[in-house]
């Protein structure tokens, strides 16, 4: 059965023009559906969201049944981490630059929330990673949808990490950092670093060297049911940041470790009926177009 959605939420930069135009075009349009639409009081926007019912971000999530995420993939994310532990679904209108998760265009996004509204719609659960340092393991996890990622603070410098899988030694990695990601994330900062694209479907992480001082040393497709321990080497130069999602959280001194496996939460994002995969990869990668006009070289 289709959910309900009574209730919306409007997350994002809501003081950028970008963001700000068609986030007023979807409050006024939930609006005039009579849908309650809330934003966040700490959001900038002013006077412009003043139709929409202004709450602390804290209770943001806890008022609606769907949050609509205007912006690129990191805001998308910022908002996954907060709604995860209540299931409530997302929906991202892209205005940022690739686009993989905020699939929806602001041309067609009032279509899509009206099929979405009307119950037609795809709904996908997405797999997320917690991370827990070594001396915190009752405390609460970090959360990741793309990834987790160790790397260095410092310039000029390479740091030392050993990986175990499961209780069982697999490397000791020497370069900028180390990423372990969902296979969301496969197309995000592990894909820069030559790692595989893995269909979201598919129960695997990966794990994936940032520029490592061994050629040899190459991702590695692991089941998604893995434990993964990073530990950095006591006498490495300087800390390592672990940063999930592109937001720096914590810091690992030397001789630390962080355990990284499947969270519990999951993320859910709603996309229209004829959502396709590998038509968005296609898109963002720009697969199977020939470059014909090639410049003239003299």
């Amino acid at each position: 059965m289709p959910r309900e959605f009574k209730t919306v939420g409007l997350w994002g930069r809501l003081g950028e023009r970008a963001v700000a135009e068609p986030a007023l075009q979807v409050l006024k349009h939930l609006n005039k559906r009579g849908v309650r639409v809330f934003a966040s009081s700490e959001a900038n926007g002013g006077d412009a969201f003043s139709e929409a019912n202004r709450v602390a971000e804290r209770d943001l999530v806890p008022a609606v049944d769907l949050m609509v995420a205007v912006g690129g993939d990191g805001t998308l994310l910022h908002a996954a981490r907060h709604v995860a532990a209540r299931d409530v679904p997302l929906l991202g209108i892209n205005r940022g630059r690739l686009g993989f998760l905020t699939d929806i265009s602001p041309e067609s996004m009032l279509q899509a929330i009206d099929a979405i509204l009307g119950g037609d719609y795809l709904e996908e659960r997405r797999a997320m990673l917690a991370a827990k340092l070594g001396a915190q393991q009752d405390s609460q996890p970090l959360l990741a949808v793309n990834d987790i990622v160790l790397q260095k603070g410092e310039t000029g410098h390479m740091l030392d990490f050993t990986t175990v899988v499961d209780g069982v030694y697999v490397n000791t990695h020497r370069g900028d950092g180390l990423i372990v990601a969902t296979p969301t994330g496969s197309t995000a900062y592990a894909l820069s670093c030559g790692g595989p694209i893995i269909q979201p479907n598919v129960n695997a992480l990966v794990m994936v060297p940032i520029c490592p001082h061994t050629l040899s040393d190459r991702p590695l497709v692991l089941p998604a049911t893995s434990s993964v321990r990073v530990s950095l080497e006591r006498d490495t130069h300087g800390p390592a940041h672990v940063v999930c999602d592109g937001e720096a959280l914590a810091k690992l001194a030397g001789g630390e470790s962080v355990t990284i496996s499947l969270a519990t939460q999951t993320v859910t994002l709603l996309h229209p009926r004829d959502y396709n995969y590998y038509e968005l990869l296609r898109s963002k990668l720009n697969w199977g177009r020939a470059n014909r006009e090639r410049p003239t070289v003299r």
